[in-house]
């Protein structure tokens, strides 16, 4: 079991409002998002397009229902653009979240991205050349300095159709980064999907991780998609995605691990799906009791 003392559970709006789709959701409000949030059980969020930028406002909403930021989506473009600019735009993200109490910021490389894409999800994804990856992993050693100078520390969010979605890729991207100034934000429903080994993933960079997303996975979904050369969204859309306890994937051993190897900080349910067909207040309630029994948080 997790120590409460030491591990928080935060969930994310995305299940509530697409930020990639922003139909999905359309109809549902900051407030209605938060407050159901808060009343399924959880402490913390990241941001979604319908939060207020106002950082005295949107503590304001936050502290009214017991909830905080514990971190906020950034896409980078380390290796597509100048470094000063990228460190400019990540300054001000960094900035607000530190503002908000955040403890962690999750960038995630866009550069050659699909996955807002209509391309197929298995078959379009860039690969890096050797040059990419020295300008890429020296850029994150970089912003990762700059994190440590901010007063936060820098994870990246490996995903379904960017540069770094494998374990090989994931390998390569710690193997050759400074521990001290970067870290990795686990997320097994990403690894779980592109067919990699999550738990292999999770004992080789434990200490080195700093967020995690809790999210499973529909693997009839997933066939669909793979079958029919789907792209990401489409398969989002198909619900490839779904809370911990209603997917495929066994969360038992991923907490048990954190648990041996001390780990501190958020898990955070992440699942994107349609509102209209998963509604979003149920399925974080089906989330909160599925953790509660497995990980005692």
């Amino acid at each position: 079991m997790l120590d409460k003392n030491k591990v928080k559970l935060g969930i994310a709006p995305i299940g509530w409002t697409n930020d990639d789709m922003p139909d999905l959701g359309a109809e549902n409000t900051f407030e209605q998002c938060v407050s159901e949030m808060a009343l399924a059980g959880f402490t913390g969020c990241e941001v979604g397009n319908k939060y207020p930028k106002d950082t005295t406002v949107l503590k304001k909403a936050l502290d009214l229902r017991g909830m905080q930021i514990c971190n906020a989506w950034f896409s980078s473009f380390l290796i597509t653009k100048p470094y000063e600019e990228v460190e400019a735009d990540f300054i001000k993200h960094a900035t607000f979240l530190k503002e908000m109490g955040a403890k962690v910021v999750g960038i995630s490389e866009q550069s050659y991205s699909i996955q807002g894409t209509d391309k197929p999800i298995f078959e379009a994804k860039y690969v890096m050349n050797d040059e990419e990856w020295d300008v890429f992993c020296k850029g994150l050693n970089r912003l990762g300095k700059t994190a440590n100078e901010l007063g936060i520390a820098l994870t990246l969010h490996h995903h379904m159709g960017t540069v770094v979605q494998t374990e090989a890729e994931i390998d390569r991207m710690m193997e050759n980064t400074d521990p001290e100034l970067f870290s990795l934000l686990f997320d097994s429903g990403h690894l779980a999907y592109c067919g990699e080994d999550y738990m292999s993933v999770l004992k080789k960079y434990a200490k080195r991780i700093k967020h995690v997303h809790l999210k499973d996975i529909r693997p009839d979904v997933i066939a669909k998609v793979k079958a029919e050369h789907l792209s990401f969204l489409q398969g989002v859309r198909l619900g490839t995605f779904t809370v911990p306890g209603d997917g495929a994937i066994d969360f038992a051993p991923i907490f048990d691990v954190l648990e041996q190897t001390g780990y501190e900080g958020y898990v955070l349910v992440e699942a994107e799906q349609d509102p209209a067909i998963a509604n979003p207040f149920e399925y974080a309630l089906k989330a909160r009791k599925y953790i509660k029994e497995k990980a005692g948080l």
